[in-house]
């Protein structure tokens, strides 16, 4: 397995606190697929006001960190690396439960196509195997 500590990530994906979602990534295979985890904790900043009195993770977070995991495995190519991966699409997403402190969210991406710099990613969030979000997710690399 190929796994990566949070030093190592801010290398391939220019992500910084408090917008880097991914803590560590337990394994991935450049180009094709990464697997990744979020320990969500009462600290994080946007459980300041989403919502205070029953924090819940925002699903559009859960989906970029999603997508950031994706940039894993997109960036950590050879021929990719240095560069940014942006959204071109979010489609197909569901959210199926809330995300709350405490959970340790794990985030999968497969990437299904790519071509040149553009591609798609088949990605899913769960919290002890309950899958809380799912997408398709397409990207462009720039």
């Amino acid at each position: 397995m190929n796994s990566l500590t949070i030093e190592e990530i801010q290398k391939i994906i220019p992500h910084r606190h408090p917008f880097l979602l991914v803590d560590y990534i337990e394994d991935y295979e450049p180009g094709i697929s990464a697997v990744g985890y979020k320990c969500v904790t009462y600290r994080e900043d946007f459980f300041k006001g989403h919502f205070p009195e029953h924090p819940v993770m925002p699903g559009v977070l859960i989906i970029e960190a999603l997508a950031q995991v994706g940039a894993v495995a997109i960036l950590s190519q050879e021929a990719m690396k240095g560069k940014i991966a942006f959204f071109g699409g979010i489609n197909n997403c569901r959210f199926k439960g809330q995300v709350r402190p405490g959970d340790k969210l794990k985030l999968e991406t497969k990437i299904i196509k790519q071509k040149g710099p553009m591609g798609i990613g088949e990605a899913v969030a769960t919290v002890e195997g309950k899958v809380v979000a799912k997408a398709e997710l397409t990207f462009m690399v720039g």
